[in-house]
């Protein structure tokens, strides 16, 4: 009996999961998938990259067998669009060895299409908040028939406003039983438990498991912070050095003009890069995360927001070319490296002015790292991780 099996993973999607090269399960998965299969309500408490996807996604398929239904009796519910393209990506090869439907529904794209796969009938719905209200209250998706409804970075929704939404869309089923009786299983997942998500999490969750996955010890020793003094004029360059010595960076920054600006620099620089934020078109947005995660763009520069959905292997760098708003951005943002226990450098530029809002900072997230002062011609730049001891994070 392998891993998964002994998890209680059908053995048809076992063998889904062995034709992707997954044999072993990471610790959030091995902790919420009995659970789950065994029909409780779940938190799961983890990190993004932890392997939350495949945690609600084996349940959600074993526990939906196929029959001949029209209306949605799973639901997933994602702050962005990227996300919920990812998780059905997911999703689906599960779903097919299951004989079980499953779609996108998110906003920024024509609703046609979306109406047309909900016309035809539909297992499972992958769904941004406001746009699932939107086809809901127009009559073209009914939620009376979810048996099982998972919110997914639960502490992004609450972040991004979502929460209210949230709400309205799981008191239509969650608030009392369904229509054989039957209250719905609802799994969640989130960075954090507290707060609105803690809310959500007492109204809408009956005597719910909990597990925790803190960031584990040779995890944050994978990751290297820097804190680099730079110059105004100097930064967009200290930037271009650090991204020709790497395969994969992601820079964040904060706002979308900002994200178009540094974008066009780099690419000045001879630097392959694209930027990511909410007032592109959604065809762009996924244009841009294909050739990032293919290896034909070298940077991508995004906003918090449009980060959210990012979900990219083998990110060698992130740089807070803009310093973070709190510990908690920072943490998400840097995040997206030294995954999976692979190796990665977070790199924060700091401004003269910045200096005091980012000690401030460094003392929350307890990373004693000095502020190393580098010029675009600096030679270390090409190796990050030798420019100063390596300091973990606090987890």
């Amino acid at each position: 009996m392998g891993p998964f099996e002994a998890l209680g993973v059908a053995p048809s999607l076992v063998a889904v999961l062995s034709e992707e090269g997954i044999d072993t399960p990471f610790p959030i998965q091995a902790l919420t998938v009995p659970d789950a299969l065994a029909g409780r309500d779940v938190c799961g408490q983890a990190r993004t990259g932890s392997g939350k996807t495949l945690a609600f996604s084996l349940p959600l398929v074993q526990r939906l067998p196929a029959r001949p239904t029209h209306a949605p009796r799973g639901l997933v519910l994602v702050p962005t669009r990227e996300l919920a393209l990812q998780v059905t990506k997911v999703l689906r090869p599960l779903a097919k060895a299951a004989r079980l439907r499953v779609a996108a529904i998110y906003g920024g794209v024509s609703m046609e299409p979306q109406k047309q796969a909900a016309r035809k009938g539909l297992d499972i719905v992958v769904a941004t908040p406001g746009r699932l209200i939107d086809l809901v209250d127009n009559g073209w998706i009914q939620l009376h028939d979810v048996e099982l409804a998972v919110i997914d970075e639960a502490d992004r929704m609450a972040d991004m406003g979502f929460l209210p939404q949230v709400d309205h869309l799981l008191r239509t089923f969650a608030g009392g039983a369904s229509v054989d009786g039957q209250r719905p299983q609802v799994l969640l997942f989130s960075a954090t438990l507290d707060g609105q998500v803690g809310s959500l999490v007492r109204r809408y969750l009956k005597d719910p498991v909990r597990h925790e996955v803190a960031i584990q010890a040779a995890e944050t020793h994978e990751m290297t912070h820097r804190f680099l003094a730079v110059h105004h004029m100097d930064r967009v360059l200290v930037a271009a050095a650090i991204a020709r010595s790497t395969y994969r960076t992601l820079v964040f920054v904060r706002t979308k003009r900002g994200a178009d600006r540094l974008a066009h620099q780099l690419q000045r620089e001879n630097v392959p890069t694209a930027a990511i934020h909410g007032d592109l078109r959604q065809s762009a947005r996924e244009r841009a995360l294909k050739d990032f995660a293919t290896g034909k763009l070298q940077v991508l520069v995004a906003t918090d927001v449009a980060a959210r959905g990012i979900h990219v292997d083998d990110i060698d760098i992130v740089i807070h070319f803009d310093p973070p708003e709190d510990h908690k951005a920072y943490v998400h943002r840097s995040g997206r490296t030294a995954r999976a226990g692979r190796g990665g450098v977070v790199a924060t530029f700091v401004l003269w002015n910045q200096v005091i809002e980012v000690e401030r900072l460094k003392r929350q997230l307890r990373i004693p790292d000095p502020v190393v002062e580098v010029f675009s011609n600096d030679p270390r730049l090409a190796d990050l991780a030798r420019l100063a001891p390596a300091v973990q994070t606090a987890s």
